[in-house]
């Protein structure tokens, strides 16, 4: 009795990428420590045994264009700071892990600011703004925030590379605006230091 209705569902999800988009993030929203997924291929990256996936300065990719509102209103372009290295965050108000790395990235970026590094956050899944501003307000969070509710920034970044792929997601970009390291589970302040650190060094 129940044949019938496969292929019905199958046009169903064909018919609506927004829903098979939404689905594939709610499968890897605070995701636990499969650090491992990458993007098959000859994707150059290591990934070391604290979970931190990197690549070679050489074996780099260029990150795509992210741009777009933030949550106070404002017109964002992570091409604007180029020439600095740039820590991507991906997290939501309804996330826990997001909770709980969010004071350790507060951290962080105050103490790199005046080193060339600037944090930008991706909220997503968060219908409204208001959870997420409440969310920064709490944990101080001084750096500005994409307001991506759908996911969209997520799916810019090409397959093969160190893109976000879980809820939180850290990516980090050289200098150059290329892709340089990845974390795919709650980051504390070592951690992050370790992924930022080699990038401030380099010249």
């Amino acid at each position: 009795m129940s044949y019938g209705r496969a292929p019905r569902r199958r046009f169903t999800l064909l018919a609506a990428p927004a829903a098979v988009v939404a689905l594939a993030l709610t499968l890897t929203a605070c995701g636990g420590d499969d650090n491992k997924a990458g993007g098959g291929g000859n994707t150059h990256f290591v990934t070391g045994s604290g979970g931190i996936s990197t690549v070679a300065k050489g074996d780099r990719e260029p990150a795509p264009k992210l741009d777009g509102e933030t949550l106070d209103g404002k017109q964002l372009d992570v091409a604007d700071y180029k020439g600095k290295v740039v820590v991507l965050n991906v997290w939501g108000s309804w996330c826990g892990p997001c909770r709980l790395e969010a004071q350790h990235f507060a951290k962080v970026a105050e103490e790199t600011k005046d080193q060339g590094v600037q944090f930008i956050g991706i909220n997503t899944r968060d219908a409204k703004k208001g959870p997420a501003i409440s969310f920064e307000e709490d944990y101080k969070i001084p750096y500005p925030s994409f307001f991506d509710p759908t996911g969209k920034l997520m799916l810019r970044f090409p397959k093969g590379t160190l893109n976000p792929q879980a809820i939180p997601s850290t990516v980090v970009l050289d200098r150059d605006g290329k892709i340089a390291a990845r974390s795919l589970t709650a980051l504390d302040a070592d951690k992050l230091h370790k992924m930022i650190d080699p990038l401030i060094a380099e010249k």
